[in-house]
């Protein structure tokens, strides 16, 4: 008996493909959970900027607050599942644009560098490393105990 019955139609919820932010995340690596070229992903999406770029794109979206199982930190950056809905409850794709779940992680890898928020975030986003660092030298002031 399969899992799949046809009262369980295409639009069910729990039958849309579900993203992690990590699947396009440049920084992790194929074992922890990119499904993308690594030339192609981008650093550390949010599943807000997934959602938002997917919305935009016409397509049902749904966010649930979950975890991917790869993920080691617990961090508010790293949670959240997005679901989308790929196909019509005949089989056929909703969005002739997005057939594939892949083609909709290459559509959010191109999408979402564009975003202003992104392009806000470029400045914060060195300023952030340059505080990293700032830990780091402190770091180095203990005789070099918290270097690698």
């Amino acid at each position: 008996m399969t899992s799949w019955s046809p009262d369980k139609q295409y639009s069910d919820r729990e039958r849309w493909i579900c993203i992690y932010p990590a699947y396009i995340n440049s920084k992790k690596t194929l074992a922890e959970g990119r499904r993308v070229p690594k030339d192609k992903a981008i650093e550390n999406p949010t599943y807000q900027e997934i959602r938002d770029v997917l919305s935009a794109a016409g397509m049902k979206v749904g966010v649930e607050n979950k975890m991917y199982s790869r993920e080691r930190s617990k961090e508010l950056l790293y949670i959240g599942r997005i679901r989308v809905q790929l196909k019509n409850d005949d089989g056929t794709p909703l969005n002739s644009d997005f057939p594939t779940r892949n083609s909709v992680m290459l559509h959010l890898c191109t999408m979402i560098p564009k975003l202003k928020t992104r392009q806000g975030k470029s400045g914060a986003g060195d300023h952030g490393s340059q505080s990293g660092g700032g830990s780091g030298g402190g770091g180095s002031k203990k005789k070099g105990k918290g270097r690698r």
